[in-house]
């Protein structure tokens, strides 16, 4: 008798133990979470230097938007051949970056994957990204590069005008010297692509879907 009851009070502290770590996990996500979110907040909140430097700053805050993107999107497993393998962020055209974006992916990781950037300049050329940023520069090539990318699983990101309303996914507004973006949700779903609602909450507009959701 007095065996049994040491065993249940055993079997009730290891009971309790698993639930504390797992609490604590929990509350180490939730954290991590939140500070992300606070990150990307803050970014959509910055004023861009107005100096000389103002297109360096511009193109340094994408960079920084770009790589908390992939944080809050999920791919299709099949999107990759391996669980380890690299998320590609590519550009097409002339690279307005001019080496930001390389240096704000560099040595980062998701998980087990690390970033790596491709550049290309023919949009014939475009292959393995899992993200496609567009410029500026490019618009008058923006029919042809999304038909390009149709039914494959690439987030495209634009800076054009109107770039979510003729069918990109996430597209920069440049608004009181702030930058800020607007979600296609519709474009994405259709290339099996999942964006988190914390990211549709800070979103200027959701078009084909509601925030939250």
């Amino acid at each position: 008798m007095v065996l049994n009851l040491t065993n249940k009070v055993r079997g009730a502290r290891r009971a309790c133990g698993d639930r504390t770590r797992g609490q604590k996990i929990h509350r180490r996500a939730g954290r991590l979470g939140t500070v992300i979110l606070v990150v990307v907040t803050t970014l959509g909140g910055a004023r861009l230097a107005s100096s000389q430097s103002r297109t360096t700053s511009e193109y340094q805050v994408k960079a920084a938007f770009l790589f908390h993107f992939a944080q809050f999107v999920e791919w299709p497993e099949e999107t990759f051949k391996d669980a380890n393998g690299p998320l590609t962020y590519c550009t097409i055209g002339n690279d307005p970056f001019h080496g930001s974006l390389d240096a704000a992916l560099n040595g980062k990781t998701i998980g087990a994957r690390s970033f790596r950037v491709l550049h290309f300049k023919q949009p014939q050329d475009i292959q393995g990204c899992q993200v496609l940023f567009i410029g500026a520069e490019e618009k008058k090539f923006l029919p042809s590069i999304l038909a390009g990318v149709k039914g494959k699983t690439v987030l495209t990101v634009g800076e054009s005008e109107h770039f979510v309303q003729e069918g990109g996914m996430i597209g920069f507004l440049l608004e009181e010297n702030k930058i800020r973006f607007e979600v296609n949700l519709e474009a994405a779903q259709k290339a099996k692509l999942r964006i988190s609602s914390r990211l549709l909450a800070l979103a200027k507009s959701v078009i084909g879907g509601q925030r939250g959701t």
